[in-house]
């Protein structure tokens, strides 16, 4: 067997390229799944070269069992050229050296005959799909996608579609990019943003400074400060996005990203937050392929994305 494959039965390679760490899977085209057995994860270290960070992408890749498509789907955290495959981080703290890089032609060498192209999409935009495809998402016609980490990361579905422009959705379709009490939302609602929060409200200086789900843990135990902090965090979070989903007819929010497990302080506050603010109603349902939806969406764009790179 070669060491790609242009056969509708062939498996869809994809990449999904976090801030700390890249997965490479196959997803078996019959059940739009990942393969269990070729799913590989390895840290990453966006600080790194741009060769460095190339490499270390290109040996999680060629991990992958031989055979599969040609065509890849990548999916990406921003700012990127997603036609072009060039990298654009100036300025937010990661992937600073690909900026300028044209990362496609990179890793197509790096792959050798195990890539023809590359097909980039937002990172974003590939759980959305994901979720639309084979998750909460499905059966709604209009969605918004929500991955909670170091950020917000955001999609605006409309019939599987991601939509970035136009007067119904954010800039560019991302909520990371709003305001709200006059301070960028992700002053508000992000990693650090809660930790500071909380750190204001209950550390002495000096004092040890907790992480999102230990913070979580504390609110679960009855520390009323965490729970404050989450309570308006995510009461923001649904006022902020309020307007966007009433002009966009979302019939759902869904909500993935690691800070999304902790649901049971999330869900009553962002529902809250969104009815404070007049939204009609909504359902607000946490993701149902937490892991797998970046991969689907990736192997979906492949399937019937705009272009490659």
């Amino acid at each position: 067997m070669t060491a790609a494959s242009t056969g509708a039965f062939a498996a869809i390679p994809v990449l999904e390229i976090g801030g700390t760490h890249v997965t490479a899977a196959l997803v078996d085209p019959g059940t739009a799944r990942p393969v269990a057995s070729s799913v590989t994860r390895k840290s990453l270290g966006s600080h790194a070269t741009a060769d460095g960070i190339l490499d270390a992408i290109a040996r999680a890749a060629l991990e992958l069992p031989a055979g599969h498509r040609a065509r890849w789907g990548v999916a990406m955290p921003g700012p990127f050229d997603y036609t072009a495959g060039i990298g654009r981080f100036t300025g937010i703290g990661k992937f600073e050296s690909l900026s300028g890089v044209n990362v496609g032609a990179g890793l197509r060498r790096r792959l050798a005959d195990r890539a023809e192209r590359l097909c980039f999409l937002n990172d974003a935009d590939a759980f959305a799909l994901g979720e639309y495809r084979a998750g909460a998402a499905a059966g709604h016609d209009r969605v918004v996608c929500l991955t909670l980490g170091t950020g917000v990361g955001s999609s605006f579905l409309r019939a599987g579609r991601p939509v970035h422009d136009g007067d119904r959705v954010p800039p560019e379709g991302h909520a990371h990019r709003l305001t709200v009490d006059g301070r960028p939302l992700e002053d508000v609602i992000s990693r650090r943003a809660i930790r500071a929060h909380y750190a204001r409200a209950a550390l002495p200086a000096g004092g040890h400074l907790p992480d999102v789900r230990e913070i979580a843990a504390r609110a679960g135990e009855g520390d009323a400060v965490a729970s404050e902090v989450f309570r308006y965090a995510f009461d923001t979070l649904g006022r902020a996005l309020a307007p966007w989903i009433t002009r966009f007819q979302a019939g759902a929010v869904v909500v993935g990203g690691s800070i999304a497990r902790s649901w049971e302080l999330i869900h009553p506050a962002l529902a809250g937050g969104l009815a404070s603010a007049g939204t009609p109603a909504v359902s607000v349902l946490p993701a149902a392929q937490p892991e797998d939806a970046p991969l689907i969406g990736a192997a979906h764009w492949v399937q019937d994305g705009p272009g490659a790179a």
